[in-house]
């Protein structure tokens, strides 16, 4: 049964500050070069060599890392944390936004929560991040609020100003979400997806959360691609529906190491182990596919169609 909650305002967009159309910022998630093997081609070193990298490699922002040397070099900052009681998003808010974030993704709660808490929570959040002036997104995790798909399109229902980080991963995998009519559930993930405002990349498949994704013609084989080609197309369009000048969406590639189980280990003729890909080069496969599907989206936009 849905608890009525008082309106409150909407999350804000991230924006820039000028008038330029909206857009889709490719930025990088620093922890997918965290922990990297030495088979990687990604950069190693201090702080400044590895931002130094990432600016080279084309991304225009980083979340996480250090703050004065991303600016320093011309990058964009996003922040991040976790809210497990309403007074920690006024903390959190207070501490982005003295930072400078442009935004922050944050896991709430640990999804035991009954629908009173979680409103709390929300509130708190939607409440912190107007009064601060920070966009802080919850992200679509698991073990936390968002950890399913019911309870969080409720809580969407309860709290339209609500936004999001999605990182459908999480659901993709744990809640093997191809079993079944996986049209109807676009349907009913739409409020999601309307709401949508920033994006960790990753793709997983039925079975495991974080996987090698391929382009062109091996990539089309890949039926958990296009389904997740579907699903960030669905949320840029829902961004660009609403967006003004200045406005745009951050997506970070963010593909973790083995040791905290998301890279898959493989044996090598070494007698040893080794992550299945090089993230590096992954999260450069998975930022070409974002800027197809918001050129998709944009598309979409123009032929009014979804």
């Amino acid at each position: 049964m849905s608890i009525p909650v008082p309106a409150t305002p909407a999350i804000a967009n991230a924006n820039d500050g000028t008038a330029a159309a909206p857009y889709l910022r490719t930025d990088l998630n620093l922890g997918s070069v965290w922990q990297l093997p030495a088979s990687s081609t990604g950069p190693r070193g201090d702080d400044e060599t590895i931002l130094r990298a990432v600016k080279a490699a084309g991304y225009r922002g980083v979340q996480g890392g250090d703050r004065p040397i991303a600016r320093r070099l011309g990058l964009g900052w996003t922040g991040g944390g976790r809210i497990n009681a309403p007074e920690d998003a006024e903390r959190l808010a207070i501490e982005l936004a003295a930072a400078g974030a442009d935004a922050a993704s944050v896991h709430v709660g640990w999804g035991m929560e009954s629908d009173a808490e979680i409103d709390r929570l929300v509130e708190a959040i939607i409440a912190a991040s107007v009064r601060h002036g920070v966009p802080i997104y919850i992200e679509t995790h698991r073990a936390t609020i968002t950890q399913d798909i019911w309870r969080t399109v409720r809580m969407v229902e309860r709290h339209p100003g609500v936004r999001f980080n999605a990182d459908f991963s999480h659901w993709y995998t744990g809640l093997e979400m191809p079993y079944g009519d996986i049209e109807a559930k676009w349907t009913f993930l739409q409020p999601v997806f309307d709401r949508v405002r920033f994006m960790h990349g990753r793709i997983g498949n039925p079975s495991h959360i974080q996987v090698l994704v391929n382009e062109g013609e091996a990539g089309a084989a890949q039926t958990f691609v296009a389904h997740f080609r579907e699903m960030w197309t669905r949320s840029f369009l829902g961004f660009l529906r609403t967006a003004r000048p200045g406005d745009y969406i951050s997506f970070n590639p963010e593909l973790l190491p083995a040791s905290i189980h998301y890279a898959r280990l493989f044996p090598t003729a070494d007698n040893g182990w080794d992550e299945e890909t090089d993230r590096w080069q992954q999260a450069a496969v998975l930022t070409r596919i974002a800027r197809d599907c918001f050129s998709q989206a944009q598309r979409r936009m123009v032929v009014g169609a979804d």
